[in-house]
């Protein structure tokens, strides 16, 4: 048995090493950020360089790119988006510089940031918006991302920018569909790529389907397992054993009895003692793919053959990808063009948001108070209506950083039920399994996580470390 540690001391030094993490992290950005300076300068020579010889624009880039991309040992790709992203900040992001320079964002936050402001470039760029638009969005866009992640700052930095420029991101979205296309790219030992690109919204669905389907046959292939031995008859199909030895014979019933001493050719004999003649019988073995195996041979089987085949199991037709969509009233009947949201990802275009409308029964009526909070709907009951209502006001799990969407997560009583915590919507939040599990009493003290909820839905977590991390569910109204 290992010798009990001072439990004080212990956690003292856990909290150093996490603030030692965190200050690392924050000396990687500002590293990160002198880096971007660097490429802010090397752009300058660029600009320069094509000044004196305009004609030659593209070999100057090329032979740019390519030098720091040979230098650093990075993709084309990569060096290229670096260099869009050192761009922005030096011409449009001013406040986002600042803060990348001094680390309180990370180079992740920095390039979600400057890439979402595409569409209030390209605005400002067709006199669609004014100048001081894109300062609204990098005031906005900056003290969300702040205290979130890259990834939760990257869907609200398209919706910022959706909400700045208006219709313009129809426009994006329409053109951006014409490039919807499939490809192949072959990788060693038999494998390839196929690439899918879709509508973002198709895209997810499909990856829920596919999920929801994986774990269908997982959950079900125990009980297709069929109990047989693997023995056959001849090429006829007709039995191998003597015209005189019966099913009922003493022989048979002798524990000490081998068939395969007898005829290693005997029929092949089920679990319940019945005998096959069928030369075609052979033992399928157990199913022992992984879920993403299971995918990969289900997305196969849908394209191949337009209907799982029969070896997965039943059950799977009825399975449908999920997701969700937030639009305006006015929208849905057709009296603007404002984008819709597609909860979690960003923007989605109003005629997309309308057609789905129009296929689904399941839609829900929102409220929203000044501040853009979700008050309730217009199917509130204390069951399904308290459900619709938090699926709509949380989006994803409400574990800081955390985007599983709410279909994949739990319903959990943040104060919980069984200590007196009541089912009311301030007392309830989503939770993916992962992070509902550290609540759990049966994780050890030490490690186990608390959490409290306001009545707006923030919700505070208490780490084991004795930090305090706050969660805010997603906003609607991004200005008032």
């Amino acid at each position: 048995m290992d010798k009990p540690t001072d439990l004080s001391l212990d956690l003292e030094e856990r909290r150093r090493v996490l603030d030692s993490w965190v200050e690392a992290r924050r000396r990687i950005a500002v590293l990160e950020a002198e880096a971007t300076e660097l490429l802010v300068r090397q752009i300058a020579i660029h600009d320069s360089d094509v000044a004196e010889s305009p004609y030659h624009r593209d070999a100057i880039y090329r032979s740019m790119v390519a030098e720091f991309s040979a230098a650093g040992r990075m993709p084309k790709g990569s060096i290229e988006y670096a260099f869009s992203d050192a761009r922005s900040l030096s011409t449009e992001l001013p406040s986002v510089r600042a803060a990348f320079a001094k680390g309180g964002i990370s180079a992740a936050h920095m390039r979600e940031i400057a890439r979402a402001s595409a569409i209030v470039s390209e605005a400002i760029r067709n006199k669609k918006a004014d100048a001081a638009v894109m300062g609204l969005y990098e005031t906005a866009v900056l003290l969300f991302a702040e205290r979130e992640t890259a990834a939760r700052t990257s869907a609200h930095a398209k919706q910022v920018a959706a909400a700045l420029v208006g219709e313009t991101v129809t426009d994006r979205h329409r053109r951006a569909a014409d490039e919807r296309c499939v490809k192949v790219r072959s990788v060693d030992d038999g494998l390839a790529i196929l690439t899918a690109v879709l509508p973002e919204w198709m895209a997810n669905a499909i990856a829920d389907r596919l999920d929801q389907m994986a774990r269908q046959v997982i959950d079900t292939r125990d009980d297709r397992e069929p109990v047989l031995d693997p023995w056959t008859a001849d090429e006829s199909g007709d039995s191998l054993f003597p015209e005189d030895f019966a099913l009922d014979d003493p022989a048979f019933a002798d524990p000490a009895f081998d068939p395969y001493a007898f005829d290693p050719y005997a029929d092949a004999i089920f679990g319940d003692g019945t005998f096959t003649t069928d030369p075609d019988v052979i033992h399928i073995p157990a199913d022992t793919r992984t879920k993403d195996q299971v995918k990969a041979d289900i997305f196969a089987d849908l394209l191949l053959a337009a209907d799982p085949s029969a070896v997965h199991g039943d059950g799977l037709d009825n399975i449908q990808g999920r997701i969700q969509v937030t639009v305006a009233a006015s929208t849905l009947a057709g009296a603007d063009e404002r984008p819709a949201e597609l909860d979690g990802h960003g923007p989605l275009h109003p005629d997309i948001a309308r057609d789905l409308a129009g296929r689904n029964t399941g839609w829900s009526r929102l409220f929203l108070n000044g501040t853009g909070m979700i008050t309730h709907t217009d199917t509130y009951t204390p069951t399904e209506g308290m459900r619709r209502f938090l699926r709509a006001r949380d989006q994803h799990c409400r574990f800081p950083g955390c985007r599983m969407p709410v279909h994949r997560c739990d319903i959990d009583h943040t104060h919980d039920h069984a200590k007196g915590g009541r089912t009311r919507l301030d007392n309830l939040s989503h939770l993916c399994r992962s992070h509902h599990t550290l609540k759990h009493p049966d994780i050890p003290e030490p490690y186990r996580w608390t959490a409290q909820q306001r009545q707006d839905g923030t919700i505070t977590w208490h780490s084991p470390l004795g930090r305090t991390y706050t969660d805010q569910p997603p906003r609607r109204v991004m200005f008032a």
